[in-house]
């Protein structure tokens, strides 16, 4: 489905997806802004541009989405994660009324789903599933035929509408061609110029990236900031973490029909843990380095490599647990690493800069050949909430 969600009529309930039967362990909510028991009545409130409280779709004994609690800021950019059969997708066609939910409420745009869905669609703007359009005809023949059948269209602004789209999206220089001639990638910015034919406060992407190179990706990401700086919500479903870390200001993570969580981006950082640092050093500094780590509070893990060579020039000897200095204090684990040298990591400390280790290295004679900080990944949260890989998550 594509374009606005006015004007398309409900097709029947699609079948259960493959994989997004629950798992048996309960998941954990994590609601950084709104707290995960969704206190009063949510649909009271206009700080939200979703809200849905105990959604619950089943396909027959099946449970596909397991009375999840989302709360999607107005202005925000939100990113909807989950792997493949997660339970994403069903969430979608319940909030825009393309599906019937088995219990639990839905809010959007302020206004009770489905029951509003004559004044809500209008002002939502949705790619879902994928764009679908006649092959032979060319891309803007395409939007013009699905903008006039949305009632709400405005004809006289059509032409102007339909270009100005098309250039939003980078497809100008394509408008005539038939879209049978489209990449997957040029269609599915062509199913986001649809969503963008007329102004929407909210618009709704499921796997917008998908089928993008990574020039087309870079072009939707900056496409979607674009749209939050104009004001609209945007509502992005994605198997891709890293993408959603990259544009999305809020996030909510499903694992098999659960939310386990949700909020502000570096909130749900947060809460998967501090900063890690890492020094990359020789092998005959690993116990020095380790100890001004320890002088500055932190507590350091050494990944070691198997070989290599040393800082002068010789062969440094392949380090393990039986001859990393008894001093060092440490649990020693196996990496290699080019050139021979020795890896400390540890958890950056609140207070502590990574500036001040550095110069506390080098202050005490370790030679720093490598110094890098990572924040913790939504990947990291989700294996901390799951105990499983994201991409392996049913």
């Amino acid at each position: 489905m594509t374009g606005s969600a006015a004007g398309t009529e409900a097709p029947s309930v699609p079948r259960a997806e493959g994989s997004d039967a629950p798992g048996e362990e309960p998941g954990r909510d994590f609601d950084a802004r709104a707290g995960s028991d969704m206190d009063g009545d949510p649909f009271a409130t206009g700080d939200f541009a979703i809200r849905t409280r105990g959604l619950t779709k089943r396909f027959g004994r099946q449970t596909v989405v397991d009375g999840i609690d989302l709360a999607v800021p107005h202005g925000a950019v939100f990113g909807f994660l989950g792997p493949n059969g997660s339970g994403k997708t069903t969430t979608i066609r319940m909030l825009l009324g393309l599906a019937t939910a088995t219990s639990g409420d839905i809010a959007v745009l302020g206004e009770s789903m489905p029951r509003s869905l004559g004044s809500v669609l209008p002002r939502v703007g949705a790619l879902i599933e994928g764009p679908g359009f006649h092959p032979f005809l060319s891309g803007t023949a395409n939007l013009r035929r699905l903008d006039a059948a949305d009632g709400f269209a405005p004809s006289a602004t059509r032409r102007a509408r339909v270009e100005r789209a098309l250039a939003r999206v980078g497809l100008s220089h394509a408008a005539r061609k038939p879209v049978r001639a489209y990449s997957l990638g040029m269609k599915q910015r062509l199913g986001i110029a649809n969503a963008l034919l007329a102004p929407r406060e909210l618009i709704v992407l499921d796997e917008p990236t998908n089928g993008l190179d990574p020039q087309g990706t870079r072009e939707v990401r900056s496409l979607i900031r674009s749209l939050a700086a104009d004001g609209a919500t945007v509502f992005v479903s994605s198997h891709l973490l890293a993408e959603i870390e990259q544009m999305c200001t809020h996030a909510a993570v499903m694992s098999a029909g659960r939310l386990v969580a949700q909020g502000r981006l570096d909130e749900l950082r947060a809460a998967s843990g501090p900063p890690r640092l890492t020094v990359r050093t020789t092998a005959a500094a690993l116990a020095p380095a380790a100890e001004v780590l320890r002088t500055l509070g932190l507590r350091p893990d050494p990944l070691a490599p198997t070989s290599g060579t040393g800082d002068a020039g010789g062969t440094a000897p392949a380090i393990g647990r039986k001859n990393v200095p008894e001093e060092a204090g440490m649990d020693t684990k196996m990496r290699p690493n080019e050139g021979g040298d020795t890896v400390l990591e540890a958890e950056l400390a609140q207070g502590i800069a990574p500036e001040q280790v550095v110069a506390s290295l080098v202050a005490a004679g370790v030679p720093v050949r490598g110094f890098t900080v990572e924040q913790p990944s939504l990947e990291d949260l989700f294996v901390s909430l799951t105990g499983e890989g994201f991409d392996v998550a049913q």
